[in-house]
């Protein structure tokens, strides 16, 4: 298994557990529960942002810039979502 796979695998986790963290806190029942979801998920929102930056750094993960057109586009269909 090379590096790019193996930093693949270790976002998909990181975003795995972003998805279990967020849900817990959501569901929660008391403070103390939401709080120690939320912190994790911080932490795991945190580690996926790392992993992330290390792909692109060397070109393993790479996004398109969406066209200003299309941007206006969304923004005129959704106006109330936007800032």
């Amino acid at each position: 298994m090379d590096d790019k796979s193996i930093m693949e695998g270790l976002l998909l986790d990181a975003k795995g557990l972003c998805d279990l963290y967020m849900h817990g806190a959501i569901e929660s029942s008391t403070a103390n529960v939401k709080q120690v979801f939320s912190s994790a998920f911080d932490n795991a929102l945190s580690m996926g942002d790392t992993i992330y930056q290390q792909m692109t750094a060397k070109g393993w993960y790479q996004t398109d810039t969406a066209p200003q057109q299309q941007i206006q586009q969304i923004r005129q269909k959704f106006p109330s979502a936007c800032c």
